[in-house]
């Protein structure tokens, strides 16, 4: 059995983004070697978030919408977790929505998607290095 590992770094400048990271995926498989397995992706960090969707700006525009009426921003104040000087309370919540890995099947040196899908991070926190774990067993 292989197993390879590798971090993907992002610094995104706005708070929230999503970025398609499948390509970068989609990298790392082809460097592993391995032919058939699984692939794991998930976020290192607690603001943010790997998931998986169609890649389709409607969409994307909708799920900050929706994340923000879920958990908005402003007032910083409504969070708890803001009073240790941070203001990031509802990046936590945003990523405990959206996961935090997923988990693709690999078969025949692909990622074995089904229609539509892509991986996606997720960025509530923005502004700082960020780093996507990508680790793939198999054989």
């Amino acid at each position: 059995m292989k197993s390879y590992r590798e971090e993907l770094r992002f610094n995104v400048p706005q708070r929230r983004a999503f970025l398609n990271v499948t390509p970068q995926v989609e990298a790392c498989l082809h460097k592993s070697g391995v032919r058939e397995g699984l692939c794991l992706v998930n976020a290192m960090h607690i603001t943010a978030s790997v998931y998986i969707n169609d890649d389709d700006p409607g969409l994307l525009h909708d799920y900050e919408e929706w994340l923000e009426g879920l958990a908005p921003h402003e007032p910083t104040s409504r969070y708890r977790h803001n009073r240790t000087g941070e203001d990031n309370g509802d990046a936590h919540l945003k990523r405990q929505v959206m996961g935090r890995e997923v988990v693709v099947a690999v078969t025949e040196g692909k990622l074995d998607f089904g229609p539509w899908e892509q991986i996606f991070y997720g960025e509530f926190d923005g502004g700082r290095r960020k780093r996507v774990l990508v680790k793939i067993i198999g054989e």
